[in-house]
């Protein structure tokens, strides 16, 4: 199939059979298996020990940790950022691989922006797509569509903005610090508690991909609630979840605007996974070994999972391996991203 140029030959139909999956699982059904938590993102780093004093310095309610050897940061949520010693500068290009950066809430973001500014940490300009102006905060920026900050602007809506008269919005928004090994933070919005939150991503294809953890993952998906008077969302099955992607909008990381449609994502837990249809045409790359290397998962069932997971033909990167008390397997998601099933009875 063509997208946009690029040929999108995931396989994604040759990839999901849930009804295999059903009769394979042992005396837990597929369907009955309990979602995952997120356990751990795995971020490859020359030096640990820095990386961590950066950390619980610019998240002062992150506490360091260690989980089965591993040098480790632990969020209020009790997810766990994995530290793991490489001898080399990880590759950290956040275009190139599924995952793209990962998020803090804020409690007040225009607050919390500050303190880090008056600390020296530096944040990655946000582009305006206005001539060279760029911001630190998403929101000092054009509103994005409806007014809500995540959502971008093109130049066209921009340019309309400014002959009305239209100003930013000020507020809660999103930031962009530039962390150890080239990492990307987010920092966002006026929330009740400062915690990891999520995980933001590129898919080639976010509506199959979606379709993929759900059926494979057993994953939850957000509910979004439509504006008033508009018509329900599409209900995405094979048949229809590829979908084109959009125009270029700003604010962005980049000067050339950032591709926002088609967005969707799932839950484990509290920590959302977000995606986007991945911005270049080139395809994307596997995980292991750059900056951000696997998303952790945690099951009570590790054996049921293998079964269900084998049954459905999912890519194996590892089969089941002892990590320090316990035990873990990991996949690989549909655009490449290696996802490590951990077993936490």
């Amino acid at each position: 199939m063509m997208v946009n140029g690029r040929k999108r030959g995931m396989g994604m139909k040759t990839r999901i059979f849930l009804a295999a999956a059903l009769l394979a699982c042992g005396p837990a059904a597929a369907a009955d298996l309990p979602a995952p938590g997120f356990h751990h993102l795995m971020l490859n780093t020359v030096d640990p020990d820095a990386a961590i004093a950066y950390y619980t310095k610019a998240f002062p309610d992150t506490k360091r940790t260690t989980w089965e050897g591993y040098p480790a940061l632990s969020s209020p949520n009790n997810v766990l950022l994995l530290f793991n010693k490489v001898a080399m500068p990880p590759v950290a290009d956040s275009q190139i691989t599924a995952y793209w950066h990962f998020g803090w809430n804020a409690v007040d973001e225009r607050a919390k922006v500050g303190t880090l500014l008056s600390q020296e940490f530096k944040f990655a300009p946000l582009w305006t797509g206005i001539g060279e102006g760029a911001v630190t905060i998403s929101s000092d920026s054009y509103p994005g569509l409806g007014g809500v900050y995540g959502n971008g602007e093109t130049r066209e809506q921009m340019a309309d903005a400014q002959a009305k008269g239209v100003k930013p919005l000020g507020g809660a928004g999103f930031a962009y610090l530039s962390g150890p090994d080239n990492a990307l933070i987010e920092v966002a919005g006026n929330n009740n508690q400062e915690r990891m939150n999520h995980i933001h991503m590129w898919e080639d294809e976010p509506f199959c991909a979606q379709l993929w953890y759900r059926t494979h993952l057993n994953a939850n998906v957000a509910q979004r609630l439509a504006a008033p008077g508009a018509p329900p969302a599409p209900v995405y099955t094979e048949a229809n979840c590829h979908v084109d992607r959009g125009v270029a909008t700003w604010p962005s990381l980049t000067k050339e605007g950032m591709y926002r449609y088609p967005t969707t994502g799932v839950l484990f837990g509290d920590v959302a996974m977000n995606w986007y249809m991945d911005q270049t045409d080139k395809p994307l790359v596997g995980t292991r070994g750059h900056l951000m290397d696997n998303v952790g998962l945690s099951v009570s069932d590790l054996d049921a999972w293998v079964a269900k997971l084998k049954a459905e033909k999912v890519t194996f990167l590892r089969q089941p391996f002892k990590i320090g008390g316990t035990r873990a397997v990991m996949i690989e998601g549909p655009s490449h991203e290696a996802i490590e099933l951990v077993e936490v009875k």
